[in-house]
């Protein structure tokens, strides 16, 4: 029978801690993929400069000096935790193998957390607005003639659907920039902390002694013009409808954008069409057996968390 001594219960946080901090850096993440990670030091990130694509122009004469649209896009940053107890009974008792993996389990979930918000964000993109009050998948993206922001706007739409269709969305994205389609505002990362001392109130009325992760951060949306959302089947036509949408898009003034698709993101559910239409060598096509050309068009990315 072990005597729970405070030199003995930091012992053992500080091997709990060792499983924790193992399982948090080592969970195999997706999110990076889509999400450009922003650093935060406040409680909210504004994102003034949102909506203006920076370009070049041939220097004649002095410099001419673009504002940045100022949209006041902001993100406030959201607190989560996770809290477990650890009885004293059973640190006398040498009960403690369970105890190894449920800090293990708490690294993985705390390491996941983003990934469940920028995927959540994803799938919740034609109902949250983004930078120009539009939701972020929408029909009517406001553009103008005018790189400046004038004139009569233009609607643009990076949602594309199909009358009756009720089966999962699907995405094609351009993550080849330095901000990517989401943000993933980063203010505080995963911090495991312990009430242990043995003289603690809760210890003593209760026996219990707690443990805790608990993190600061938001996912959010960067530019639409660099996402499709498709509502209509996975087919090889309906991904060339969605490459020439996203290849199509202009910033205000008409200036082309050069968006090229590199990822096509799927749940779980669409695993097996994107993999046929993406990896196959062959297809048929009118009987005939013809050369697959969407093969290796894009990356994909199969999202265990949308």
């Amino acid at each position: 029978m072990a005597i729970a001594t405070p030199a003995l219960i930091q012992a053992l946080f500080t091997g709990w801690k060792g499983d924790f901090q193992n399982a948090l850096s080592s969970a195999p993440l997706q999110y990076t993929e889509l999400a450009t990670i922003v650093p935060s030091t406040t409680k909210s990130n504004t994102y003034g400069w949102l909506g203006k694509f920076p370009g070049m122009r041939e220097w004649i004469g002095d410099r001419v000096i673009k504002a940045m649209a100022a949209h006041g896009y902001q993100l406030t940053n959201k607190k989560f935790e996770s809290t477990v107890g650890v009885e004293k009974d059973d640190i006398e008792d040498d009960n403690l193998g369970i105890y190894s993996p449920m800090f293990q389990e708490m690294g993985r979930v705390a390491a996941i957390q983003p990934e469940r918000l920028v995927f959540e964000a994803l799938r919740q993109g034609d109902t949250v607005p983004c930078y120009d009050g539009q939701y972020f998948f929408d029909s009517d993206h406001p553009v103008y003639p005018n790189a400046d922001g004038t004139g009569a706007v233009a609607s643009v739409s990076n949602l594309i659907t199909e009358a009756g269709y009720t089966g999962p969305t699907w995405y094609l994205l351009d993550n080849s920039r330095a901000i990517k389609p989401i943000i993933f505002q980063d203010r505080k990362k995963p911090t495991l902390v312990s009430m242990n001392k043995i003289d603690d109130e809760v210890v003593f009325t209760s026996d219990l002694l707690r443990f805790g992760v608990d993190m600061r951060c938001v996912a959010g949306y960067g530019f639409w013009q660099m996402a499709v959302a498709v509502k209509a089947p996975l087919t090889p036509d309906n991904l060339w409808l969605a490459i020439e949408r996203l290849r199509s898009f202009c910033a205000d003034g008409g200036e082309k954008l050069g968006i090229k698709p590199t990822h096509l993101c799927v749940p779980t559910s669409l695993e097996k069409s994107a993999t046929k239409i993406l990896e196959r060598e062959l297809n048929v096509d009118e009987g005939q057996t013809v050369s697959n050309e969407l093969k290796g068009k894009v990356k994909l990315l199969v999202a265990d968390y949308l």
